[in-house]
């Protein structure tokens, strides 16, 4: 029986990659089990970006926004480490926008970015 062979070595080599698939799975779905639960609302004016983040105070978490994503990620040495990114719809006006942290939940007030019109009106001779 050449190919029913029990040769240890041919085994592990086999095996081997179903082990780490299995691991790799395993790690991604910890992975997305340690980010923080975050819900999303939005109005006429701005997106409405509730997530829990407990353990954390407010100098130690770090908001950037850059067009239409937001980062959220807790500053290097904090108790707890969150990381979370989001990509609106449209883009977000960083200057009229909030935030505001209680009880371990961040909420975010994201306002709108108006589209800016450059039509220009013309008077009829």
């Amino acid at each position: 029986m050449l190919f029913a062979s029990t040769h240890p070595t041919f085994r592990r080599s086999v095996n081997a990659p179903a082990g780490r698939a299995m691991e790799r799975f395993l790690s991604d779905a910890m992975a997305l089990s340690r980010q923080p639960s975050a819900q999303l609302k939005q109005d006429e004016n701005a997106f409405h970006l509730t997530m829990d983040v407990p353990g954390v105070s407010r100098d130690q978490l770090l908001i950037k926004i850059e067009d239409s994503v937001v980062r959220v990620h807790s500053r290097e040495g904090s108790p707890r480490q969150y990381r979370a990114a989001y990509e609106l719809p449209q883009e977000i006006d960083a200057a009229s926008s909030e935030a505001k942290l209680e009880y371990g939940v961040l909420t975010l007030k994201l306002s709108k970015k108006q589209p800016a019109t450059s039509a220009t009106e013309i008077s009829i001779q």
